[in-house]
């Protein structure tokens, strides 16, 4: 029973499963503060201790034993896949990380050197993104030059871990409805710090990595990358209920944990 990308309070009341470009960041640090009065001082992608996270092998046995009872409330967030992939090209391909380097090392001048994806200077954000998005076609398809990175492989595959090894989620919300949706799910369980979600800060670990997106997001996506979009995202696109057009924000329907975890769980 493995179940990558979940995070625990230490209270053993709530489940998170994390999905990388989807407010994870302030969503982590909610949780940490629910437990302890205060927020993680720096990343919360960086604590050790305060919060279990799958990835920290002494942790998995309380994790698996959480999510097994089935007792604590499990949820996720999702995001629109057209505005989480071009944070992703702005956060993980154009910026500078925490660590002064570009993301993965040599992943960045690959790409620029095999898909003409440019991120020095005055470069041009339609023509580079147009390009990144290319890779990430590949990559999602075909496995080439690279697996999918997480900040971009699609959400329906991060969520569906936790589904198909056994667990459930109470409810699944929007970035695009964020303060209902966290406040609902944080009220499910008592806390030793309740934890006022409009008034909390927004703990966007990616802010100033890369440079600010210049246009519209509907700029950014001909007939073509939209085309692109709907072959690569589908999945997305269908068990979120997200609109297959650029621009239109959250999805079109109410979201249903039920029949997410259906559609998550099919083989």
């Amino acid at each position: 029973m493995d179940l990558p990308g979940t995070w625990v309070n230490e209270s053993g009341t709530l489940v998170y499963r994390v999905i990388p470009k989807c407010a994870c960041s302030t969503i982590g640090q909610a949780i940490y503060f629910g437990d302890h009065g205060e927020f993680f001082d720096g990343d919360i992608h960086d604590a050790k201790d305060g919060i279990l996270k799958w990835n920290q092998s002494h942790n998995q046995d309380r994790i698996r034993e959480v999510v097994r009872q089935g007792e604590a409330y499990t949820f996720t967030c999702v995001r629109n896949p057209y505005t989480r992939i071009l944070s992703a090209f702005f956060d993980k391909i154009c910026g500078i990380q925490r660590n002064g380097n570009r993301y993965r090392g040599d992943m960045v001048p690959m790409i620029s050197k095999e898909y003409g994806v440019e991120v020095e200077g005055d470069f041009d954000q339609i023509a580079s993104f147009r390009r990144f998005l290319l890779f990430v076609r590949d990559t999602i398809k075909f496995r080439k030059p690279m697996h999918p990175d997480i900040h971009w492989a699609p959400m329906a595959g991060h969520a569906s871990t936790l589904v198909k090894n056994g667990g459930k989620y109470d409810f699944v919300f929007a970035v695009e409805d964020f303060n209902p949706g966290l406040e609902h799910a944080l009220k499910q369980r008592e806390l030793a710090h309740p934890v006022d979600v409009g008034a909390m800060p927004r703990f966007n670990e990616s802010e100033g990595h890369g440079p600010k997106r210049a246009h519209p997001v509907e700029d950014y996506f001909s007939d073509l990358e939209i085309f692109t979009m709907n072959e690569i995202y589908r999945r997305d696109f269908s068990v979120f209920k997200y609109p297959k057009s650029p621009g239109k924000g959250g999805p079109r329907k109410p979201l249903d944990a039920a029949e997410i975890n259906e559609k998550l769980g099919r083989r």
